[in-house]
């Protein structure tokens, strides 16, 4: 018989998790509907987009060659009933204060930088690259983790190294970059652009560097249609930035730099980036989303 999710405790909650603990040695890791945008929790959710982040996740844990927090099987019996397929069983971490962020190509607050500075993250870079460009070597430009309702920090991998230490900050670094090469190539394989993607590492008992929290979501990541792509314009996307792109256009009202929240999103808009959370979990994995623990 499964345990209820009563009988965890409660340890945090994020901006679309919660985490429990289930032992010593273990966290519960539930991936809820919520959906969130420059720093805000949305009023709306996402039916099934929790399944959708953990599907992705699991798939790539699977596929990619780094060791990762997993401790169990989707299907885990330590998972309740009431969280199946949107919840895993994980290794408890001493977990690293950076966000490693890999850039194939120069899009959202990287572009910014880049306009301002002719740098991101204090990486020169040529002139003359514009939105979309793709970097001839991926970057990496990590940012320091922010308190929930704030923003994460670009910063530079000097500051990483003052952070951790010049060893942590070199694995963290190439651990990075190694594992979005791997995942990038897969993707375009399948005909999908993997912009950049962000990730989070940890320590576990015995000193290593092992990967954690999600990866390569469509929450944690920029897809583009590979067939589309087209430099020098924003990209049409699978992911989080179809929101992002609606509730600063015309039809949401909402004034980004004013102090009210942005509004809950239009039936249509909710069906819309479910579809496209789907159809790039599809597309990427080869698997139908029908076919997930509890899809419907």
């Amino acid at each position: 018989m499964r345990p209820a999710l009563t009988d965890y405790q409660h340890l945090a909650s994020g901006k679309v998790r919660e985490l429990y603990r289930i032992d010593a040695d273990h966290l519960l890791f539930v991936a809820s509907d919520r959906i969130s945008a420059f720093d805000y929790i949305l009023d709306s959710e996402i039916p099934d987009k929790g399944r959708i982040l953990t599907a992705m996740s699991v798939f790539f844990f699977d596929y990619l060659d780094a060791p990762n927090h997993l401790a169990g099987p989707a299907d885990d019996e330590r998972i309740p009933a009431e969280v199946l397929g949107r919840a895993l069983v994980v290794k408890r971490l001493e977990m690293m204060p950076v966000e490693c962020v890999a850039r194939g190509y120069l899009t959202g607050s990287g572009i910014i930088d880049y306009r301002a500075t002719g740098r991101v993250c204090g990486i020169e870079l040529p002139d003359g690259l514009t939105e979309a460009s793709k970097f001839d070597v991926p970057l990496f430009t990590p940012a320091t983790k922010a308190e929930l309702g704030e923003h994460d920090e670009n910063v530079s991998f000097e500051a990483i190294v003052e952070m951790v230490g010049a060893q942590r900050a070199a694995q963290l670094r190439d651990l990075t970059l190694k594992i979005y090469g791997e995942a990038a190539g897969h993707a375009l394989s399948k005909g999908i652009i993997i912009a950049d993607t962000k990730f989070e590492f940890g320590i576990d008992g015995s000193g290593d560097m092992v990967l954690a929290d999600e990866v390569f979501t469509p929450d944690s990541s920029r897809y583009w249609r590979a067939d589309a792509y087209q430099e020098g314009v924003v990209q049409p996307s699978f992911d989080k930035q179809f929101v992002r792109n609606w509730l600063t256009g015309p039809d949401s009202g909402w004034d980004r730099s004013g102090d009210a929240p942005p509004p809950a999103l239009p039936p249509d808009i909710v069906e819309a980036t479910r579809a496209r959370y789907v159809e790039a979990y599809e597309r990427i994995s080869g698997l139908k989303f029908a076919d997930w623990i509890g899809a419907k």
